[in-house]
């Protein structure tokens, strides 16, 4: 006859059982750490896009949040005044043909690293590595003779091959990872079919890749799209300013135009914002796979 043993409940060590809502405890600390963080870093920007509703004349003595009198004329301002909408076109030309001609490049380099062997290679892919230490302002002069010496000054074109330059070692690193972590089983597969080099990369490589590719997109346009000292020192012409250096129009020798400079400030964030949405869909798993790698 079998005798029914009686055990007693574990009690679960302190600290690993769950909490509220089923919570344990250290992931509520976390959650209270990743809020505290993110109230820190909204802080300035709920604060800046407050201002920007905010008349002229009340401003300066502004320590509210929610504005009491709030108005849109600073966004109208801020628009049809000094060029602005000029520049913010500049700058999305910019920011876009920097990430189209950064992955393309970036990707064929990449795949070329990832997949042949060649002489030095090695050697050169450590050479794109070491570019990534050299500050951009270390090379501001040799890159201001060498656009001189191009013709290139005071062109969003010679501005496009500068940001391209500078974001190529990061993208090739990043991308070379992903290419590497395909099985080449795939690319076997469908080179059986017939398919060349360029088709295997666009058809095959860059699909499977797609959390690299919208990670690496949203970095390049977000540096292109903030950039200032490069693009100030390469342009000197109004009507070829990007945003960053149009924004210093608002600024005045004796007076600032506060409230059409917030409202820009906030409508010079509101591409960065949509990018970073658009590309959040593949942001989350490109990043955790990088860890991994």
């Amino acid at each position: 006859m079998a005798l029914a043993v009686e055990t007693k409940p574990t009690t679960p060590m302190a600290g690993s059982g769950p909490g509220l809502f089923g919570i344990r405890k250290r992931s509520r600390s976390r959650l209270v750490l990743a809020v505290l963080l993110a109230l820190v870093s909204l802080g300035p920007l709920l604060y800046m896009l407050s201002l920007s509703f905010q008349p002229n004349g009340g401003l300066l003595g502004a320590t509210v949040l929610i504005p009491t009198h709030p108005t849109v004329q600073n966004y109208v301002q801020a628009w049809t005044e000094n060029s602005f909408s000029h520049y913010f076109v500049n700058s999305l030309l910019v920011a876009v043909a920097t990430v189209a001609i950064t992955v393309i490049i970036a990707s064929l380099a990449a795949f070329a690293f990832a997949r042949y062997r060649f002489p030095l290679k090695q050697v050169i892919f450590y050479i794109f590595l070491a570019s990534l230490a050299v500050p951009n302002l270390l090379l501001l002069i040799p890159q201001f003779l060498l656009m001189d010496r191009l013709h290139l000054l005071n062109s969003l074109e010679g501005l496009t091959l500068l940001y391209v330059a500078s974001n190529l070692p990061f993208t090739i690193f990043l991308l070379r990872g992903f290419f590497e972590a395909i099985p080449r089983e795939y690319e076997e597969a469908i080179r059986l079919e017939g398919a060349g080099t360029l088709r295997v990369l666009v058809n095959l490589i860059v699909p499977l890749s797609l959390p690299a590719v919208a990670v690496v997109s949203m970095f390049i346009f977000s540096a292109s799209w903030d950039e200032f000292p490069i693009a100030l020192t390469m342009i000197n012409s109004a009507s070829n300013y990007t945003l960053p250096v149009g924004l210093a129009d608002f600024i005045g020798v004796h007076t600032v135009a506060w409230g059409p400079f917030f409202a820009a400030s906030v409508i010079a964030t509101v591409p960065v914002i949509v990018v970073f949405l658009i590309s959040l869909r593949w942001f989350r798993s490109g990043v955790s796979l990088g860890a991994i790698r």
